[in-house]
């Protein structure tokens, strides 16, 4: 998902996807551990696309203040 499309979404609904994320992440650490991951770039792609959610929100928390 692009940084345009991200700051579409609400705060909560942002959240939820960091969330989803960070599972996806666990789970992508666990197989790669097992070599079973079959593409390793996965790893920073999840870990660029929490980074990603991550900053959207914080750049929201502080346009409210």
């Amino acid at each position: 998902m692009k940084a345009s499309e991200m700051r579409e979404l609400g705060v909560e609904e942002l959240k939820k996807k960091s969330e989803e994320l960070w599972r996806q992440l666990l789970i992508a650490r666990i197989s790669q551990v097992n070599q079973q991951l079959k593409n390793p770039l996965k790893l920073r792609y999840l870990r660029r696309e929490i980074a990603r959610a991550l900053t959207i929100i914080r750049e929201k928390g502080k346009g409210e203040k």
